[in-house]
């Protein structure tokens, strides 16, 4: 049955019989044939036909949406007979927010192609929130542990944060002194779809929960260093993407006996989630050893 499966995923995928045999090398009445023959041994129908069009009926569209997760677990599962000793092979999808990508998991990548030669990657940079279930992504890189309880998630690192302007800027509009005073600052910020941003600060049993507004705003945090580094304002961003900027003087650390956080329970953590197979893909499961081995290792 999961040939026929295949078959009608394919079908599905393509838009039609014809289209779907030339991509399984099938003639389109075998293809057809075949779906009858799913359509038997389940006793449904799973398609609305006609020469124009082809859609899923109600039953259809139920056996489609669990029929996928057999398809993953079955190949997962042959994967996962091969010899431990067999090496990792084939294309790893993977989403990553830009900055995290670009300046973390980007210089790591060339080491695990030289490491792993029969596997591929394909990286997208984008501080959009993918669906795994819906989208061929394969590893998504986040902040926070995911919702859905049918992802898994491996925790990287501790997402902490660091309150810092440049040097400059701070010598023409003064230091602050507490939390308070950094109302009175020009604040670069993470946009929140256009939600008030508020800035936290923690010192022992204090906490001040402070409104902060500024001129520049982005969904990633390389435009917002970019401005800080120039003089643009204050900011609070990840010490993975500000820390080497201070060791340089390029930047310069503010309130440096408070923690200041984006949210009220802290900056979270980074954590790499992936789909809840039975059967871990052995590339996937490589790539996430490797980035824990890596990222724990600069720690």
């Amino acid at each position: 049955m999961l040939e026929l499966i295949r078959i009608l995923l394919q079908v599905l995928a393509s838009g039609s019989f014809s289209k779907a045999g030339a991509v399984l090398n099938m003639a389109p009445s075998s293809v057809a044939r075949s779906i009858d023959n799913l359509e038997a041994q389940l006793g449904v129908s799973l398609l609305h036909r006609s020469t124009r069009h082809l859609a899923l009926t109600e039953e259809g569209e139920h056996f489609v949406e669990h029929a996928k997760g057999l398809i993953d677990d079955a190949d997962n599962l042959v994967a996962s007979l091969k010899s431990s000793n067999a090496e990792p092979s084939g294309t790893l999808r993977i989403s990553v927010f830009e900055s995290f990508g670009a300046l973390v998991i980007s210089p790591m990548l060339a080491e695990f192609l030289t490491r792993f030669p029969k596997a591929a990657i394909e990286i997208d940079l984008d501080n959009r929130m993918v669906d795994l279930n819906r989208e061929k992504v394969d590893l998504a890189i986040r902040i926070g542990k995911p919702a859905d309880s049918n992802l898994k998630a491996r925790r990287l690192m501790a997402n902490e944060t660091l309150l810092c302007a440049s040097p400059g800027y701070l010598d023409k509009f003064g230091r602050p002194e507490t939390p308070e005073d950094i109302q009175h600052h020009n604040c670069l910020l993470l946009s929140h779809d256009r939600q008030r941003n508020y800035w936290h600060f923690r010192k022992g049993k204090q906490h001040h929960k402070l409104a902060v507004t500024g001129n520049l705003a982005s969904k990633g945090g390389t435009p917002l260093m970019a401005a800080a580094e120039t003089g643009a304002g204050i900011l609070l961003l990840s010490s993975w993407m500000t820390a080497e900027q201070v060791r340089l003087g390029k930047l310069e650390i503010c309130l440096p006996d408070w923690q200041a956080s984006q949210y009220e329970d802290g900056s979270g953590e980074i954590y790499a989630v992936y789909k809840g197979g039975k059967y871990p893909n052995p590339l996937l499961r490589a790539f996430i050893d490797f980035l824990v081995e890596k990222i724990q290792g600069q720690l």
